[in-house]
């Protein structure tokens, strides 16, 4: 007996994904997430065909008072130049031609089955963004995560705020301070920015199932989606590390202070006005940091509520706070 492919859709997908009437209904996205980085990010054409080229400044000349007939020695600035790797995520889609046409709705199927190709590709990129890590997963590109992961002995290290948590059921809070000279997204020299959906129509594709090597024809998607970060000055991100959920949601006297390490966080960057600062936490931490907010709100402790193209946000001292599920609780402790 063959056993089905589990990339291959079934009629038993297909009955699932129809109403009593025959018509595909609007699925109930159980598995969605909220993922706001992607849409605050700012992007930009890279200058090289895999990823981008940064040079920066990493000394200054020396300069010294003269006296009159008294020379001073030359000088000059040194500069270095740092290359940032994008990555290509892609995935594809086949259908069988034959069991599109079983109702004539062939066109809201695979709609609903690109929704969940594209939600995928959304948590995938997010997960990369925080925890990606080139040196270890060569196709990927390296994360924020491991740019900031140590609290001493890095160059960067003072961007790294210890929220006193440990063990391995941790999470991070994030201040990143986009934009064009300070950190963005990038997409290789010459190719498109974003998720890219090409319907590929029909094809004849090789069978997973049944006899070996069998052909169908199939509707057949890719999608596709080159991108990494370009992070130019590694001052304007903050990362709060080490913030124990377990402490923070029994919210009895040893939880990470939230306003205070997001205070500190403020003062790391050199200056906000240059970019477009925003906070990202997960859900959890939103949640308490709402709770540890009530009554700072109260006071004019620094966190207020605010309306955003009719939706409400939050935000802590002018900066936006947005939730992203892909920021994991089992981090293990930052040293």
């Amino acid at each position: 007996m063959a056993t089905l492919s589990a990339a291959a859709l079934t009629l038993a997908d297909w009955a699932k994904r129809l109403d009593p009437d025959g018509k595909v209904p609007t699925i109930v996205e159980l598995l969605s997430q909220t993922n706001e980085i992607l849409t605050d990010m700012r992007w930009l054409e890279g200058n090289l065909p895999t990823g981008h080229r940064t040079t920066v400044r990493t000394g200054l000349p020396t300069v010294a008072w003269r006296l009159l007939n008294q020379g001073v020695q030359p000088s000059k600035s040194t500069t270095a130049q740092i290359d940032e790797q994008a990555g290509m995520l892609e995935a594809w889609s086949e259908v069988d031609k034959d069991l599109l046409a079983l109702n004539g709705n062939s066109g809201s199927f695979r709609l609903s089955e690109a929704s969940a190709f594209i939600e995928a590709m959304n948590q995938e990129m997010a997960q990369t963004l925080f925890y990606g890590n080139a040196g270890l997963a060569p196709e990927e590109f390296t994360g924020l995560a491991a740019r900031y992961s140590a609290i001493s002995g890095a160059t960067n290290a003072s961007n790294v705020i210890n929220g006193g948590g440990s063990g391995s059921d941790n999470t991070s809070v994030y201040l990143v301070n986009w934009g064009a000279q300070t950190v963005h997204g990038i997409f290789p020299k010459g190719s498109k920015a974003g998720l890219i959906h090409e319907d590929k129509g029909e094809q004849i594709v090789y069978s997973s199932t049944g006899i070996g090597a069998a052909r169908m024809v199939a509707l057949v998607e890719r999608f596709q989606w080159k991108a990494g970060i370009a992070l130019k000055d590694w001052r304007h991100v903050v990362r709060i590390a080490n913030v124990d959920i377990s402490d923070l949601i029994a919210n009895a006297g040893a939880q990470a202070k939230l306003l205070n390490l997001m205070a500190k966080a403020t003062h790391r960057i050199p200056s906000l006005s240059i970019g477009s600062p925003v906070f990202y936490v997960n859900r959890t931490v939103a949640e308490m940091l709402d709770i540890q907010a009530n009554d700072a709100v109260k006071s004019g402790g620094g966190l207020t509520y605010e309306v955003v193209d009719g939706k409400r946000i939050t935000s802590f001292r002018g900066i936006p706070v947005r939730t992203c599920d892909q920021l994991l609780e089992t981090e293990a402790t930052v040293s």
